[in-house]
């Protein structure tokens, strides 16, 4: 049974830097079936953007999709290191209200666990274990 974040993370998680365009970031939502991106600021992890991100603070204000990441990302984010246990983490998503949390180890992302994860580890015969275990609908 998994008992650590590094037990059910993804490592090698897909990186933005802050400088970069968010049709950067959509990109590699869209191709890796994506939600979030951890964004880098000189490859440190610097917060995270979400397709909801780029949805509120991008499109709904009528901004290109050149707009730097920097100006629609989510700089406040909680992290977890890989040896956090999945009790821990759950607690954290639970009381921040997030659904991810960067992994990190020395200011560098070395993976991400989303709420799905951590479902499928504590319940995997959950409704959301289900859900998040089916393929995407690109």
């Amino acid at each position: 049974m998994a008992e650590t974040v590094a037990d059910v993370m993804t490592s090698h998680p897909a990186t933005v830097e802050a400088d970069q365009p968010v049709s950067a970031a959509a990109a590699l939502m869209r191709d890796n079936d994506l939600g979030a991106v951890i964004v880098n600021d000189n490859g440190r992890i610097h917060g995270i953007i979400t397709d909801r991100d780029i949805t509120v603070r991008v499109v709904a204000w009528d901004k290109p999709p050149q707009t730097p990441v920097r100006e629609a990302y989510s700089p406040s984010v909680e992290a977890v290191g890989p040896d956090t246990s999945i009790d821990q983490a759950v607690r954290l998503m639970r009381s921040h209200a997030v659904r991810r949390l960067p992994v990190v180890e020395d200011g560098r992302a070395v993976g991400i666990v989303s709420l799905g994860d951590l479902a499928r580890a504590r319940d995997p015969h959950s409704a959301l274990a289900d859900i998040s275990a089916a393929e995407g609908n690109r």
